[in-house]
């Protein structure tokens, strides 16, 4: 390329620059590529620069044949937003890449020295596949886990013993639901080493997952040369999901009909992925590798739609060859924020039933069930995928459910006469609000002096200072208490900037609040007089101090940063509380065989941010007894069907929608990622 053209393609870059639909981190992935070869073509360097556009958008590779046909879809931009512009200068930007058909894609990417098929003894750093075209470290991790899946694939039994099979039988002889999904999930995770259990919030996926657990340890016994106690281990993504999981577990156990012996077996207690797979602080490396794998016989993930490609990889990387993995999630969430939807590319047609013939014969032998043969040809994950439709928790009048499924097929029309059917659904409430400071999100927000009222954050505030012990020995449990009512209400938004966003809302939130309810004041520092907040510090990764929060009894913080040393994970929410001697710590659930409290020093903590508000995304793997989600002024590319399907099922009494323009909710449910 001569300096004429690479002047011509980089400005053109800056132009989308300009226009938010490129980065700086993009341009410059441009420039990394011309200076690996400065005879780049054009092609290459645009490519460079919309893969490194589409990693930042969570997908993991660019697809040329999409961005031949609508490049308005690589851009995240919707199309109309072009036409609506009017401005011939954008059209010609949007249409500059349209001359590029999907054989002039590949012929031009295919001559270049910095792009290869994956193959040879040359790690170009850019791989073409196909019509896909991959950053050569993600397109490794595709290998890692579609090897390791496929492996793992193949049935490994021709039949189940008969008293496994009277075992089977008898653990879901109350099941209501025809079919019995939950019991097809079991049968097909006992056939082969990889099983995906799928299903929305209350389909009963820990349920069927303790039940397969009971049937597992006891196949175990009777597998040929197993002698020794099955090794099984259980993670989750978060703390809070795993957390979360362990309490599920512990109530699922509790009416499990199996013998005392096999539940003593059974784990009562998740670790996150980061935990299980031991990271290295400072590196993207983990202790546990291909040649320091993992010491399992059953590997378990729940929330896994919050996984990421790069984080897979490592998982399935560790697992040794003979390990069963088991993955736990709804298919139709929020993908993770870091780039890969795994969980949703796993589970595509897993709701079309798409099983072949050997498939439908070993689910009749082994759990009873005859299924009708479907028309479409399900792929060889699906043979191993279930999904669970009944829900336990939102039935036929409950708004919350009808409302998530009304979203998630992407009915906008039929959501929006739900929302407004108050009289039918009353754990449904809708807002339209005039401002940010509107009154009534004022009133919401600071509401709920009782669990029952299921609103606002005051109950909460209550229980710190209204059952606060006066001994040391019950402080753990009080701690507990709070945190516990914290989770009955939370603030949701889809954006973190803006007059709807996170940040906003958590300094109105804290003024609101500390306006009607002063916390007790932090014996080390004194009380903001106007604010009712009580000023402190916090530190940034450099540890050098700012004012940027202050630190004041009842505090909500999320951890942004992982902290290995503290043991504490990106999403874990503690509050800060004075303990028994009035200093300030801030207190943190432990997941063990028992829920225990861990005080730790704010000075100690790693990045943080107040909670009251958070985002979608970071409310995955967590549940709150009412939720109110915010929706921004404008349709932006992160508000999506999946992010208020996210949104809404996080709830599990309550739901509330706050707006400030009604239209914007209609184009989210219209506006899916997949």
């Amino acid at each position: 390329m001569n300096q004429e053209q690479e002047l011509a393609v980089l400005k053109h870059i800056d132009q989308w620059l300009v226009r938010g639909w490129l980065s700086q981190l993009d341009r410059a992935f441009a420039r990394f590529l011309l200076s690996q070869d400065a005879q780049a073509n054009e092609a290459v360097l645009w490519a460079g620069a919309l893969l490194s556009h589409q990693l930042e958008q969570g997908e993991v590779f660019l697809d040329l044949e999409k961005l031949s046909r609508q490049p308005e879809l690589t851009l995240a931009i919707p199309g109309h937003d072009v036409r609506r512009s009017g401005n011939e200068t954008v059209f010609a930007e949007v249409n500059l890449l349209k001359a590029y058909t999907l054989q002039h894609w590949k012929q031009e990417l295919a001559g270049s020295q910095l792009i290869s098929s994956g193959c040879g003894n040359t790690p170009t750093p850019l791989v073409l596949e196909g019509h896909r075209l991959y950053l050569r470290r993600y397109w490794q991790y595709q290998q890692i886990l579609n090897a390791s899946i496929q492996s793992r694939l193949q049935p490994i039994r021709s039949g189940l013993p008969d008293a496994l099979l009277l075992q089977l039988t008898g653990l879901f002889k109350d099941n209501r639901e025809q079919p019995d999904w939950q019991k097809i999930a079991c049968a097909l995770a006992l056939r082969s080493r990889f099983a995906i259990i799928t299903g929305g919030p209350g389909t009963g996926k820990t349920t069927t997952l303790t039940k397969l657990l009971a049937l597992l340890i006891q196949l175990s016994k009777s597998d040929a040369g197993m002698t020794r106690k099955l090794k099984v281990l259980l993670a989750a993504p978060t703390g809070k999901a795993a957390a979360r999981v362990s309490e599920s577990i512990s109530q699922a156990l509790a009416r499990l009909t199996v013998d005392d012996a096999i539940k003593q077996l059974i784990p009562k207690s998740a670790s996150t992925l980061h935990r299980l797979l031991g990271s290295r602080q400072g590196t993207r490396q983990f202790i546990h590798h291909r040649n320091n794998p993992l010491v399992a016989d059953i590997v378990i993930i729940d929330e896994a739609s919050m996984i990421d490609l790069e984080m897979m990889a490592g998982l399935l990387d560790a697992l040794p060859e003979s390990a069963q993995l088991i993955l736990l999630g709804d298919k139709d969430q929020l993908a993770s924020v870091e780039a890969g939807a795994v969980m949703g590319d796993l589970c595509q047609g897993a709701e079309n039933q798409a099983y072949d013939l050997p498939t439908r014969d070993w689910i009749a032998q082994t759990a009873g069930v005859t299924l009708a043969e479907s028309a479409l040809k399900g792929s060889a994950i699906n043979q191993q995928t279930v999904m669970l439709r009944f829900s336990h928790r939102f039935g036929e009048h409950s708004g919350i459910g009808q409302l998530a499924r009304a979203v998630n097929a992407g009915k906008a029309l039929k959501a929006q006469a739900i929302l407004n059917d108050t009289a039918t659904y009353q754990d449904l409430t809708r807002l339209l609000l005039d401002d940010p400071a509107d009154s009534r999100l004022k009133q919401l927000i600071t509401a709920g002096g009782n669990p029952q009222q299921r609103q606002g954050y005051r109950y909460f505030l209550d229980v710190i200072c209204q059952q606060r012990p006066e001994d040391s020995h019950h402080f753990n449990q009080w701690a507990k208490q709070v945190l516990d009512a914290f989770d009955t209400f939370q603030v949701l938004c889809a954006v973190r900037r803006g007059p709807w966003g996170v940040e906003g809302l958590n300094q109105r939130i804290e003024q609101w609040l500390f306006s009607v309810h002063k916390p007790v004041p932090n014996a080390e520092s004194p009380t903001d007089a106007v604010t009712g907040l009580t000023p402190g510090k916090s530190y940034d990764s450099s540890g050098e101090s700012h004012r940027l929060d202050r630190w004041y009894e009842g505090r909500p913080v999320m951890i942004t940063r992982n902290d290995y040393n503290l043991g504490l994970m990106n999403g874990d929410i503690g509050i800060a509380l004075n303990d028994f001697n009035g200093k300030l710590r801030v207190a943190f659930p432990d997941t063990g065989d028992q829920i225990s409290i861990r005080w730790i020093s704010p000075m100690r903590l790693p990045d943080v941010e107040t909670a009251f508000a958070m985002t979608v995304h970071k409310s995955q793997g967590s549940e709150f007894n009412h939720v109110a989600l915010i929706m921004p002024e404008t349709l932006s590319p992160v508000l999506t069907r999946e992010l208020v399907y996210t949104g809404i099922t996080r709830a599990k009494a309550h739901f509330t929608l706050l707006e400030s323009q009604a239209d914007v909710f209609n184009q989210a449910v219209l506006a899916s990622c997949k």
